[in-house]
């Protein structure tokens, strides 16, 4: 009589790894104690092993595409200063998070500002964001991956390994503007363009507007063309603010535990002026 259930759980168990159902086959046991002890319809058991079946595929899932995405640490959309950067509507961005519409139909998105304004932070936090959401993206510098589509193409692969880039809904390119005017750099980054628009989309954060994209593409009909593809479908972000960095710097100059986000040119010139007017009375006694 004692025997029967546990060869009747181990049989069970040896189905579920063959079904590949670890979750199930890990918390079946515990789930149909509760059930025997609760009185539980047949269906409710089910149901309840079916959603955490599920719930622990999508955390492993999403595990996966967080490794692979590479996104530097710690740039979420909760600690980016949406006051610094008043131009950008925190409402938009997280529109963009969702990735409905936008990601399905291959459009881009593209981020322009000066260093140290925050693009490649917010640039990381939508992806991030939409890794969560269900999406698979691939952050990296664009000199990086510019040098292994080189190598791909010398080796007469460049096609494939564009193709397997296919695989992340979105793509983002970090840095764009530091890819040097060298042709055989710039012909497999037109070719990566050419070869997403309209069905894979691409965030791009640069730090110089669209007319120096000659310093990018030495060939002017190059520029254009890739130009051309990339506004067709894109969303635009001007982020031009002070550098976060700077600003940062300032604050820790001016006393410590003061928020660079609050501290302003202004601010900054009423402290030094509370400084000289304190050494004038310091001098006068």
């Amino acid at each position: 009589m004692s025997t029967a259930p546990m060869i009747d759980a181990q049989r069970l168990g040896l189905m579920l790894g063959e079904l590949r159902l670890p979750t199930i086959k890990h918390i079946w046991g515990d789930f149909a104690a509760q059930a025997d002890k609760e009185g539980w319809p047949a269906s409710r058991f089910l149901a309840a092993l079916a959603e955490h079946e599920l719930a622990e595929r999508d955390r492993r899932r999403i595990g996966r595409h967080l490794a692979e995405a590479h996104l530097p640490a710690g740039k979420t959309l909760d600690c980016f200063a949406f006051e610094a950067v008043p131009m950008i509507s925190k409402a938009q961005v997280m529109a963009l998070c969702a990735g409905d519409g936008w990601l399905d139909q291959g459009s881009n998105l593209i981020l322009f500002g000066p260093p140290g304004g925050g693009k490649s932070h917010l640039a990381a936090a939508i992806g991030l964001a939409l890794v969560e959401n269900g999406w698979r993206t691939l952050f990296t510098r664009t000199s990086d991956l510019v040098q292994r589509l080189q190598v791909a193409r010398r080796e007469l692969t460049l096609e494939s390994a564009i193709a397997k880039l296919d695989k992340y809904h979105l793509l983002i390119l970090d840095d764009f503007a530091y890819v040097s005017r060298d042709q055989a750099e710039t012909s497999v980054l037109f070719e990566l363009i050419s070869a997403r628009y309209e069905r894979r989309s691409l965030l791009i954060t640069a730090n110089q507007p669209f007319g120096e994209w000659n310093r990018v593409f030495p060939d002017p009909a190059m520029t254009l063309a890739a130009v051309d593809r990339l506004v067709h479908h894109a969303t635009i972000f001007e982020m031009n603010v002070e550098s976060y960095r700077r600003r940062t710097a300032q604050a820790r100059r001016t006393g410590a535990g003061r928020p660079a986000a609050y501290t302003t040119p202004k601010v900054l010139e009423i402290i030094r002026d509370n400084q000289d007017e304190n050494e004038v009375l310091a001098s006068d006694n």
